[in-house]
């Protein structure tokens, strides 16, 4: 299979079958921690963070989970498909995106638009069932990959990785758990600015 993935016209043809979706909060009220921890400059950082994953989520199509005229406005800028949501709630907008999204792309990859080094984005290739990346304390889920059509229920939120396990169980399906990605590191407190990306 790795000589295929060598042929650029072969990888597309895979690459196609997915779609990124990255669900987004409008930067001026995302990250409260942050600047209640006394973090200057959180929007800045925020609109930066969510433009570098964007780009390197290239070749793949990219959808955009927006709550905001403004997050719209950013992603058609950048040239990525946005789907506009109109419930409250991260679970609820991953899991409408994956029922409607299914008729048209055959897995999903949900990325977090925090990601301090979202290098390989736009070539990272799971295995088949469910694929969590987690972040840098193992419990949450800064990546899922997630065949579509399965009824598979996203449960973000504390101990995420847990919780995904046990759905990937219900539904009888493998499940890959990835805990050295350099994906690990997000920024949701002000002691993950101190955090090394590595390199790994």
């Amino acid at each position: 299979m790795d000589h295929l993935l060598r042929d650029p016209r072969i990888a597309f043809t895979l690459m196609i079958q997915d779609a990124i979706v990255v669900p987004l909060k409008r930067f001026d009220l995302a990250k409260s921690r942050l600047r209640q921890g006394g973090i200057t400059q959180v929007t800045e950082m925020v609109e930066e963070l969510a433009i570098g994953v964007l780009q390197n989520c290239a070749p793949r199509h990219v959808v955009v989970l927006s709550e905001s005229d403004e997050i719209s406005a950013f992603a058609t800028f950048h040239g990525v498909e946005v789907r506009r949501s109109r419930v409250s709630g991260l679970n609820e907008a991953v899991q409408s995106a994956y029922e409607a999204l299914g008729e048209r792309f055959e897995r999903l990859i949900v990325v977090h638009g925090d990601l301090r080094n979202p290098k390989g984005l736009g070539q990272f290739q799971p295995g088949s069932g469910l694929t969590i990346v987690t972040d840098h304390h193992g419990t949450g889920t800064n990546v899922l990959v997630v065949s579509t059509g399965l009824g598979f229920q996203f449960a973000y939120g504390r101990n995420s990785v847990g919780r995904h396990q046990h759905e990937a169980e219900r539904l009888g399906i493998p499940c890959a758990v990835i805990t050295d990605s350099p994906w690990r590191f997000d920024i949701d407190v002000p002691d993950d600015l101190k955090k090394s990306p590595g390199n790994t």
